[in-house]
């Protein structure tokens, strides 16, 4: 994380939104064992990942042109490469997720934002042979709560990932979490 003017509330503001974040997916999570699971079906040819609702945060970010929060999360071969800096390149088997909810005003807290309706779940899968017309990355994106997939093939997300080819094609810088002493 660059230090910065406001830096201190920058990381509060990261924090904060990990934390809700978190707290949402694990609402979710249980909301849905109450219900018979449905797997989607695939986008762009690529399986829905099931369970992913279990995956660890890897960070969270807050887009202003669009009013959307964002939690990105990985599954364990993303979360050991983020924790240990092995992100340029992603390793192959990583897959990074990415849940999307229009931001909307706490009544509670006036001065904060949380998740508000679910736009998508999209996701990316690190496979240098199975991707290589797309850089080594397979996308997959499903809509709103009912996980509709969206079809529009690789190359249209490569085209929106293209300014960010020399950071391995991910917008996502991972956030730093403390050194406790335990092992990844």
């Amino acid at each position: 994380m660059k230090q910065s003017t406001g830096s201190h509330k920058t990381r509060t503001s990261i924090w904060a939104g990990i934390a809700l974040s978190t707290l949402t997916l694990s609402t979710v999570a249980h909301a849905a064992g109450d219900e018979a699971l449905v797997i989607p079906a695939d986008s762009n040819q690529i399986a829905y990942p099931a369970g992913w609702q279990n995956w660890s945060v890897i960070a969270s970010s807050h887009r202003t042109d669009n009013n959307t929060l964002r939690v990105i999360l990985g599954n364990d071969i993303a979360i050991k490469a983020a924790r240990q800096g092995h992100t340029l390149p992603w390793p192959d088997g990583a897959v990074l997720g990415k849940v999307v909810w229009k931001a909307t005003a706490l009544p509670s807290w006036p001065a904060a934002v949380a998740p508000g309706e679910l736009v998508h779940t999209e996701f990316m899968f690190k496979d240098s042979k199975r991707f290589q017309d797309s850089y080594g990355w397979g996308f997959g994106r499903w809509l709103g709560m009912a996980q509709t997939p969206f079809n529009e093939g690789n190359q249209s997300c490569i085209a929106c990932h293209t300014p960010v080819k020399d950071n391995d094609w991910v917008f996502t810088e991972p956030a730093r979490f403390p050194s406790t002493g335990v092992s990844h």
